[in-house]
């Protein structure tokens, strides 16, 4: 009798214990404003890339004066390292965000990614360092695409993709002209200060609004749930992508589609001051007329399509246009080109939120962060290896940024002097890019609409136990290394 006293009260402690551990993380992760919605992931989203935009002509010129010598190159390299830091942190990130919850990463991600903006005034050197070092944390896209698929259902994640990347797009609508605007009237000094606010804006938004969006039966009940080497090696995730073949193919397609984005992304700009002699007011208005018309697309257009084409038909309709965009950057010398080839680059945002969404739609509920940690990984690599592509090629055709700071208008590039190998393709970085994309539209023509995986063994109950989906992933992860990454959307 006394045994079986000893027996239940032992129960009785480890069920207290078990209330008390789900108490405390209910309460630490579940404060905020209402049930956790797509909207919460669009303000975090906003007010982060926000603050970024209303840099963009501040920057420009403290890159010119601290770099003056080989501009595209070092701006390149920044951003190289900057995005391979980010390529080693995103798989470790994804995986404790399925454990720890999405709310404590989207605080850390966004403080560390912003935490640079304040060195802009105080010490550029000490800025630039600091830009690269932040891309351990420049990550939040992963937990923010988490966090939205714990909260939508599987026909809504789509739109709600579409809709967190239209409002990337709009952050960028009016912040680079304000910040252009204010530092033209007043002085880089406000612009640096007007940023630093959004960003504590937002970090007060996490920590008072945001509430969790992971459900407790989604995570390890013990608070010391064991993160195996193997979740936080980037190469492991490299490495089972190859052992499943859906997830192998949307990563392909992801790097070779990316891989120009990305040094489109960190030398565009620029390229716009130097090549096509665009003033920082015409570049602030060419950003926010491209932005809108991506909000447009990545809004309307992309559940129209979704819904009339399908998934896989949007992602390569995407990349054609993407391929289109490039080639017209490349070739194009005249401002009107530009602006054309922007419009079909906004048609052109429409395909990682389809690819986000193809990928949630047949991920396992509970590898949410994983999986989109994984793309986001993948992502991050390109971040690392397209900036420092692109300019090493700017640097090959000796394209280089000469006195930002007076080009004006009047000031044009030498574009009849045939002797001049930038009056046949201005932009030779853009058509290396064209080329890539093609190569990925080619693989993503293999990639099959609905997965057609194997489902996992167990994958059901995986839902009704947190603790034992997650002993249970592991167990599987390190007998076989076998195990699927995504599973047949059609079960």
């Amino acid at each position: 009798m006394t045994t079986e006293k000893k027996k239940k009260k032992k129960r009785l402690n480890r069920s207290i214990l078990l209330v008390k551990k789900i108490i405390i993380k209910d309460g630490g992760s579940r404060q905020g404003i209402g049930d956790p919605s797509v909207y919460h992931a669009v303000v975090v989203i906003f007010l982060e890339f926000f603050a970024w935009g209303l840099l963009t002509t501040p920057m420009l010129t403290v890159l010119h004066q601290t770099f003056s010598q080989h501009t595209f190159l070092m701006n390149g390299l920044i951003h190289g390292v900057k995005g391979l830091l980010s390529f080693l942190s995103a798989p470790l990130i994804g995986a404790l965000s399925d454990v720890w919850g999405r709310k404590s990463f989207l605080l850390l991600t966004v403080f560390f990614t912003c935490a640079p903006i304040p060195l802009m005034i105080i010490s550029p050197w000490w800025y630039f360092a600091v830009i690269s070092m932040s891309g351990v944390f420049a990550v939040t896209f992963s937990v923010i695409f988490a966090y939205v698929a714990d909260i939508t259902q599987e026909h809504e994640r789509s739109t709600a993709y579409g809709l967190v990347s239209a409002t990337f797009a709009a952050s960028l609508v009016t912040s680079p002209a304000i910040g252009a605007y204010l530092a033209w009237a007043y002085s880089d000094t406000l612009v640096v200060v007007l940023a630093s606010g959004v960003a504590l804006l937002d970090i007060g938004f996490i920590l008072l609004v945001v509430p969790e969006s992971l459900p407790e039966e989604m995570r390890p009940v013990s608070w010391g749930a064991p993160i195996s080497w193997e979740q936080a090696d980037p190469f492991a995730s490299l490495r089972k992508v190859g052992q499943d073949p859906t997830v192998l193919l949307i990563c392909i397609t992801v790097f070779l589609s990316y891989l120009p984005e990305a040094g489109q992304y960190s030398s565009f700009f620029l390229y716009l001051r130097q090549v096509i002699s665009f003033s920082s007011e015409t570049v602030a208005v060419f950003i926010g007329v491209v932005g809108i018309l991506s909000i447009l697309a990545q809004t309307v257009v992309l559940g129209i399509l979704m819904r009339s084409i399908g998934n896989k038909n949007t992602i390569l309709l995407g990349l054609g246009f993407q391929i289109l965009q490039l080639a017209w950057y490349g070739f194009g010398s005249q401002p009107w080109m530009m602006w054309a080839a922007g419009a079909v680059a906004a048609m052109s945002s429409i395909t990682f939120p389809a690819i986000s969404a193809m990928v949630s739609r047949n991920a396992d509920p509970a590898q949410q962060g994983v999986v989109q940690g994984m793309i986001t990984g993948i992502r991050g690599l390109c971040n690392g290896l397209g900036p420092a592509f692109y300019g090493f090629i700017f640097y090959l055709f000796h394209v280089e940024l000469n006195e930002v700071e007076t080009l004006d208008k009047t000031s044009k590039p030498n574009m009849a002097n045939p002797s001049d190998e930038s009056s046949i393709i201005p932009g030779p970085p853009f058509l290396f890019g064209a080329c890539s994309v093609l190569l990925s539209l080619l693989v993503a023509l293999f990639i099959p609409e609905h997965g057609n995986l194997a489902t996992r063994s167990g994958s059901h109950k995986k839902h009704s136990n947190g603790a034992q989906s997650h002993s249970h992933c592991s167990q599987i992860g390190n007998s076989d290394g076998k195990e699927p990454l995504l599973e047949d959307s059609t079960v």
